[in-house]
């Protein structure tokens, strides 16, 4: 497995243009299966996720054709309904093709997915929510399979967490079912609001993304049109709390900084200085970061995959600091290696409690899961000495070529294979 070395105490200058986002994108890959009539996507990040979403997409026959910049998916000649374990296992986000295959075909099986170790994100709320328009579901051997008799049929469907993925899956379902469905209780992520925008382009009927309600006129059938993915609002906060680590100016340009106003007001209340502006956020060297306390919530709360990241910076700021983890029960994973670089952080239950002004050091470290594998990549650019993150798989899942984009930059952090 590859491995990241990375020497620490460097400089960080210039700027980085964020790519597409991640979380936008395997859901709108998907919503290609709704029609025969093709999909055209641009600014599709390179990450091994979207790697895999095409290899599974691939399995049903979908044809990919690549563009220039630009990504060509072809569903006219489906034959396969079936998603295997090999290319689930990998990835959570594989449970959104459940949906749109059961739409458009009446039936689907796949293998229950996998991803991160970072909780158990059951899928009952996706099961529950299509169940609402008619789907019947058994499992068996460790696939689920699910069927409807004949159409979709609108429903009021009330989710008992506002999960991402379910909203999504409803959602891209209900497209094409009968009548109105109604979601509340739906997640409000910028991502919903995207695939939102691109099955409006596809001919379907949806009000309300970006809300807790959501309502959609199902459609009969869905037209060919492009997208262009959303900016990846995660990946740039990661890197504005790079630089406030660094306590380099550095400016994070293609970003709608209106999609972090909740972390962009944690930092800057924690003393960041940062230039605001419609496209880029500029971060500008500070005097003093001190600590904070923080819960991580569903948007427009502080997510949950920004807090291993704010968890390093933390560990360097001037007094205590406390996270409370409300998303997923098993995200501090990312502590124990943190505190082999020189951080102290305990915990309690569901909340982080953090010692800052720690002076980090070098050391072997090991990746977890996504969000815990950057995390140490920016303990490690803060620390003396050298260190090595291992297993840094999960990184590739997330972010492009970190070693190469933070290189041009000045730091000095190179993949050893």
């Amino acid at each position: 497995m590859d491995k990241l070395k990375i020497t620490g105490k460097t400089a960080l200058h210039g700027s980085i243009n964020i790519p597409g986002a991640k979380n936008a994108a395997l859901p709108i890959m998907v919503a290609s299966l709704l029609s025969e009539n093709g999909l055209l996507l641009k600014n599709l990040p390179v990450l091994q996720d979207i790697s895999t979403m095409k290899l599974l997409l691939e399995s049903f026959r979908i044809k990919i054709k690549h563009i220039n910049s630009q990504t060509f998916f072809n569903s006219s000649n489906i034959k396969n309904h079936i998603a295997n374990y090999d290319l689930v296992r990998k990835m959570r986000a594989s449970i959104l093709v459940l949906g749109p295959l059961i739409a458009r075909f009446k039936r689907a099986k796949i293998s229950l997915p996998g991803g991160c170790a970072i909780g158990t994100r059951p899928i009952d709320i996706h099961l529950t929510g299509l169940e609402k328009l008619g789907v019947t579901f058994s499992t068996e051997n460790g696939f689920i399979f699910g069927e409807v008799k004949k159409n979709l049929v609108g429903a009021i469907i009330n989710l008992s967490f506002p999960s991402v993925g379910a909203t999504e899956n409803i959602m891209m379902a209900a497209s094409l079912a009968e009548g109105k469905t109604i979601i509340t209780n739906a997640a409000r992520e910028p991502e919903i609001e995207d695939l939102a925008k691109c099955l409006n382009n596809m001919g379907a009927k949806i009000a309300g993304a970006g809300t807790a309600q959501m309502r959609i006129e199902g459609v009969k059938s869905l037209i060919k049109t492009d997208h262009s993915i959303i900016s990846d609002r995660i990946v740039a906060g990661t890197y504005v709390i790079a630089a406030i680590m660094l306590n380099n100016k550095f400016k994070i340009s293609n970003i709608d900084p209106k999609l972090l106003s909740t972390p962009l007001k944690v930092l800057q209340n924690m003393g960041a200085k940062l230039d605001i502006g419609n496209d880029y956020i500029t971060v500008l060297p500070s005097n003093t970061i001190k600590g904070t306390t923080l819960e991580t919530k569903p948007y427009p709360g502080f997510p949950t995959d920004l807090q291993a990241q704010i968890m390093a910076l933390m560990s360097i700021a001037k007094g205590q600091s406390q996270i409370k983890e409300k998303i997923f029960e098993n995200r501090f994973m990312h502590v124990s290696e943190l505190n082999r670089l020189g951080a102290n952080i305990t915990i309690k239950n569901d909340t982080a409690y953090i010692e800052g002004e720690q002076k980090l050091k070098g050391a072997q470290v090991m990746a977890s899961d996504l969000r815990a594998s950057v995390s140490l990549v920016l303990a490690g650019l803060c620390a003396e000495g050298e260190t090595t993150i291992n297993r840094v798989y999960h990184l590739d899942r997330g972010y492009e070529k970190i070693e190469e984009i933070l290189g041009k930059c000045g730091c000095k952090i190179t993949r050893i294979k």
